[in-house]
Order: C-alpha cells, then sequence, then structure tokens
C-alpha cells in the first residue's frame, strides 16, 4: 500500500508493520494506525529519532526515540492492567519509545518520559501510557546528544 505524507512524501507501508493503537494516542485518539519511519545504521539498527507516521491522517508523524538513548536507567513502572490489551508482553517482544519535543532553538530538545508508548512488536498494538513515576514532560537530551556525538568520534 502506498500512503502519501507531508514530511516523506509518497512511502510503501507494508501492512506487517502497521502499528495499531485501540485508544489512539494522546491528544489524537482518532490516529489509531501507524507505522515507524526511521533511518538504519550500517549494523542494520534504528538511528537517533525515529517518526511514528499516521495512517489515519497522513499529514501527522510523530518524532519518537528510544528512551535508553538518553537516560540509561529510565524504567517506568506500568500496571499490568493498563497493558492487558497489548496481548502478551515479554523482554523480548516489549519496545518503549517517547515522544520528542522540537522547538526552532535546537538547543531546547526534549522527550516526554511521563508519557511513554509501549508497543507489543509481535502482535503490532501500542498504547501511550500516562506513568505515575516522577519522570518530567520536557527532559533536556541535546546535551546528552552532544555528549555522546563527541564520545563516538573519539
Amino acid at each position: 500500500m502506498e500512503l502519501e505524507t507531508r514530511l516523506f512524501g509518497e512511502i510503501e507501508v507494508d501492512e506487517e508493520k502497521i502499528i495499531f493503537f485501540e485508544k489512539g494516542i494522546i491528544g489524537f485518539p482518532d490516529c489509531q494506525k501507524f507505522i515507524l519511519v526511521y533511518d538504519e545504521g550500517e549494523d542494520g539498527t534504528r538511528k537517533g529519532i525515529s517518526w511514528l507516521q499516521s495512517l489515519d491522517e497522513p499529514a501527522f508523524a510523530l518524532p519518537v526515540m528510544d528512551p535508553l538513548l538518553v537516560k540509561e536507567d529510565y524504567n517506568p513502572q506500568v500496571e499490568d492492567e493498563v497493558l492487558k490489551h497489548l496481548g502478551n508482553l515479554t523482554e523480548d517482544n516489549t519496545y518503549v519509545l517517547v515522544t520528542v519535543t522540537a522547538t526552532e532553538d535546537i538547543t531546547k530538545l526534549s522527550v516526554n518520559l511521563k508519557a511513554p508508548i509501549v508497543i507489543n512488536s509481535e502482535e503490532r498494538k501500542a498504547h501511550q501510557v500516562i506513568v505515575e513515576d516522577d519522570f518530567p514532560v520536557k527532559f533536556a537530551i541535546y546535551e546528552i546528544l552532544q555528549a555522546k556525538k563527541e564520545k563516538a568520534g573519539e
């Protein structure tokens, strides 16, 4: 299936990779079908920021990233009851993403650690939750990413 998007132009959508959010995402309850768009590194892994591209609203794509890239001890506690509709979650099939907020000032780049997105990669079901843990909505990441970039360049 082909999709004309605002950010990526026309893209090919593999129906086997569609991620379903039964309740939509916070602020966009009618957007339930997404695909993850990302650049791959030479080793085949995702690089930095990815995008959750809506199939329901092709003009909408949400920047996301693996929170462990910027907060290695990130481990939000989520009640099993909240995620039961995602199916059997295991360490191997559970993937967590956080939304990225960018402004015109790149040094203000942040992620929302308060509302992670939990994905069951086998069943391709996802849910965005608000965690009770004391995590910030805006966790600054620019300096962390710059430090990692400098360290990798050494």
